[in-house]
Protein backbone atom coordinates (compact mmCIF):
# COMPACT_ATOMS: atom_id res chain seq x y z
CA UNK A 1 0.00 0.00 0.00
CA UNK A 2 1.38 3.56 -1.27
CA UNK A 3 1.58 5.95 1.44
CA UNK A 4 -0.75 8.64 2.29
CA UNK A 5 -0.37 11.89 3.94
CA UNK A 6 -2.51 12.01 7.44
CA UNK A 7 -3.27 15.00 9.60
CA UNK A 8 -3.68 14.11 13.05
CA UNK A 9 -5.06 17.13 15.48
CA UNK A 10 -4.13 17.02 19.03
CA UNK A 11 -5.08 18.79 22.02
CA UNK A 12 -5.13 18.84 25.54
CA UNK A 13 -6.09 20.81 28.40
CA UNK A 14 -5.40 19.34 31.75
CA UNK A 15 -2.46 19.14 33.55
CA UNK A 16 0.75 19.73 31.56
CA UNK A 17 -0.28 20.66 28.64
CA UNK A 18 2.90 20.96 26.78
CA UNK A 19 4.22 17.95 27.84
CA UNK A 20 0.98 15.71 26.86
CA UNK A 21 1.29 17.52 23.19
CA UNK A 22 5.06 16.74 23.39
CA UNK A 23 4.33 13.20 24.52
CA UNK A 24 1.86 12.65 22.17
CA UNK A 25 3.57 13.79 19.00
CA UNK A 26 6.94 11.88 19.89
CA UNK A 27 4.25 8.88 20.31
CA UNK A 28 3.13 9.50 16.29
CA UNK A 29 7.14 9.66 15.51
CA UNK A 30 7.85 6.42 16.94
CA UNK A 31 4.61 4.57 14.69
CA UNK A 32 6.26 2.10 12.23
CA UNK A 33 5.50 2.57 8.56
CA UNK A 34 5.23 6.25 8.89
CA UNK A 35 7.32 8.93 8.99
CA UNK A 36 6.40 12.52 11.01
CA UNK A 37 6.71 14.97 7.91
CA UNK A 38 5.21 18.35 9.29
CA UNK A 39 4.32 19.81 13.03
CA UNK A 40 2.65 22.86 13.62
CA UNK A 41 3.33 25.32 15.97
CA UNK A 42 1.31 25.47 19.44
CA UNK A 43 -2.10 27.23 19.80
CA UNK A 44 -4.05 28.05 22.73
CA UNK A 45 -7.39 27.43 22.30
CA UNK A 46 -11.04 28.92 23.75
CA UNK A 47 -12.37 25.71 24.96
CA UNK A 48 -15.71 24.78 22.28
CA UNK A 49 -18.76 23.66 23.87
CA UNK A 50 -20.36 22.14 21.24
CA UNK A 51 -22.63 19.38 23.23
CA UNK A 52 -19.54 17.66 24.55
CA UNK A 53 -17.86 19.56 27.91
CA UNK A 54 -14.18 20.27 27.85
CA UNK A 55 -14.13 22.20 31.03
CA UNK A 56 -12.84 25.83 31.32
CA UNK A 57 -9.47 24.93 31.00
CA UNK A 58 -8.01 26.79 27.53
CA UNK A 59 -6.79 23.95 25.37
CA UNK A 60 -3.51 23.55 24.00
CA UNK A 61 -4.14 22.66 20.20
CA UNK A 62 -1.85 21.61 17.27
CA UNK A 63 -1.54 19.25 13.92
CA UNK A 64 0.97 16.55 12.98
CA UNK A 65 1.19 15.93 9.39
CA UNK A 66 2.21 11.97 8.69
CA UNK A 67 3.13 9.74 5.94
CA UNK A 68 1.96 6.42 6.52
CA UNK A 69 0.86 3.22 4.86
CA UNK A 70 -0.83 2.09 8.09
CA UNK A 71 -4.48 1.65 7.15
CA UNK A 72 -6.55 3.74 9.00
CA UNK A 73 -8.78 2.03 11.36
CA UNK A 74 -5.33 0.92 12.49
CA UNK A 75 -4.50 4.41 12.88
CA UNK A 76 -7.47 5.11 14.60
CA UNK A 77 -6.30 2.19 17.07
CA UNK A 78 -3.09 3.61 17.65
CA UNK A 79 -4.40 7.15 18.56
CA UNK A 80 -6.74 5.40 20.85
CA UNK A 81 -3.86 3.49 22.57
CA UNK A 82 -1.96 6.68 22.83
CA UNK A 83 -4.67 8.34 24.30
CA UNK A 84 -4.78 5.51 27.34
CA UNK A 85 -1.40 5.39 28.05
CA UNK A 86 -0.77 9.58 28.09
CA UNK A 87 -4.28 8.77 30.58
CA UNK A 88 -7.28 10.27 28.81
CA UNK A 89 -10.74 8.84 30.00
CA UNK A 90 -12.14 6.72 28.02
CA UNK A 91 -15.23 6.75 29.24
CA UNK A 92 -15.86 10.38 29.64
CA UNK A 93 -14.62 11.44 25.90
CA UNK A 94 -15.97 14.73 26.05
CA UNK A 95 -15.16 15.48 29.29
CA UNK A 96 -11.41 17.33 29.94
CA UNK A 97 -8.65 15.57 28.31
CA UNK A 98 -4.66 14.85 28.93
CA UNK A 99 -5.14 14.47 25.01
CA UNK A 100 -7.03 14.28 22.42
CA UNK A 101 -6.05 12.92 18.82
CA UNK A 102 -8.26 13.11 15.73
CA UNK A 103 -7.27 11.82 12.27
CA UNK A 104 -8.17 15.06 10.16
CA UNK A 105 -7.76 13.96 6.84
CA UNK A 106 -6.54 10.69 5.13
CA UNK A 107 -5.14 11.12 1.79
CA UNK A 108 -7.94 12.54 0.50
CA UNK A 109 -10.24 9.44 1.31
CA UNK A 110 -13.82 9.62 2.48
CA UNK A 111 -14.27 7.06 4.52
CA UNK A 112 -18.00 6.62 6.49
CA UNK A 113 -17.49 3.47 9.14
CA UNK A 114 -18.55 3.51 12.63
CA UNK A 115 -16.30 5.20 14.87
CA UNK A 116 -14.57 6.75 12.48
CA UNK A 117 -15.67 9.79 9.99
CA UNK A 118 -12.94 11.01 7.45
CA UNK A 119 -12.89 13.89 7.03
CA UNK A 120 -13.04 14.49 10.71
CA UNK A 121 -17.27 15.95 10.49
CA UNK A 122 -16.63 19.06 12.16
CA UNK A 123 -12.72 20.33 11.15
CA UNK A 124 -14.51 22.72 8.81
CA UNK A 125 -16.50 24.55 11.75
CA UNK A 126 -13.78 24.93 13.90
CA UNK A 127 -10.94 27.37 13.95
CA UNK A 128 -8.26 25.66 16.64
CA UNK A 129 -7.66 22.67 13.55
CA UNK A 130 -8.00 25.07 10.76
CA UNK A 131 -5.40 27.54 12.26
CA UNK A 132 -2.82 25.24 12.89
CA UNK A 133 -3.80 22.98 9.64
CA UNK A 134 -3.63 25.93 7.22
CA UNK A 135 0.20 26.44 8.79
CA UNK A 136 1.11 23.21 7.32
CA UNK A 137 -1.09 23.09 3.98
CA UNK A 138 -2.81 26.34 3.62
CA UNK A 139 -4.10 24.65 -0.06
CA UNK A 140 -5.02 21.42 1.05
CA UNK A 141 -8.74 20.49 -0.75
CA UNK A 142 -11.07 18.65 1.63
CA UNK A 143 -12.68 15.95 -0.32
CA UNK A 144 -16.37 16.47 0.32
CA UNK A 145 -16.50 20.26 0.52
CA UNK A 146 -14.25 21.00 -2.09
CA UNK A 147 -12.63 24.30 -0.53
CA UNK A 148 -9.48 24.60 0.91
CA UNK A 149 -8.19 24.99 4.21
CA UNK A 150 -7.49 28.94 3.77
CA UNK A 151 -11.16 28.53 2.28
CA UNK A 152 -12.52 27.27 4.94
CA UNK A 153 -10.86 29.63 7.06
CA UNK A 154 -11.85 32.68 5.93
CA UNK A 155 -15.48 31.43 6.07
CA UNK A 156 -15.41 30.46 9.35
CA UNK A 157 -18.21 31.37 11.53
CA UNK A 158 -16.46 30.46 14.58
CA UNK A 159 -15.99 33.31 17.28
CA UNK A 160 -13.72 31.24 19.87
CA UNK A 161 -10.24 32.43 20.23
CA UNK A 162 -6.89 30.74 19.02
CA UNK A 163 -3.30 32.15 19.66
CA UNK A 164 -0.07 31.17 18.91
CA UNK A 165 1.37 30.01 22.66
CA UNK A 166 4.30 32.09 22.89
CA UNK A 167 7.34 31.71 23.60
CA UNK A 168 6.97 28.18 22.11
CA UNK A 169 8.34 25.48 24.03
CA UNK A 170 11.60 23.92 23.09
CA UNK A 171 10.58 20.12 22.53
CA UNK A 172 12.03 16.70 22.31
CA UNK A 173 10.88 16.23 18.57
CA UNK A 174 12.97 16.90 15.51
CA UNK A 175 11.24 19.38 13.54
CA UNK A 176 12.15 22.32 15.54
CA UNK A 177 15.76 23.06 17.37
CA UNK A 178 15.75 23.02 20.88
CA UNK A 179 17.17 25.46 22.71
CA UNK A 180 18.17 23.40 25.79
CA UNK A 181 18.50 19.67 26.63
CA UNK A 182 15.22 17.60 27.07
CA UNK A 183 14.59 17.00 30.90
CA UNK A 184 16.03 13.87 32.21
CA UNK A 185 13.25 11.94 32.93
Amino acid sequence: MPRETVYIGFGSNVGNRVDYCDRAVTLLSLLPHSQVSGISLLYETEPVNDGANPGDGWFLNGVVQLETDVTPQSLLSVLREIERSLGRDADNRSGPRTIDLDILFYGNRVINEPGLTVPHPRLHQRRFVLVPLSELDPLLIHPVMGHTVNQLLAGLNDPSEVRLLFPQPSTRYGSRPACSPPPSS
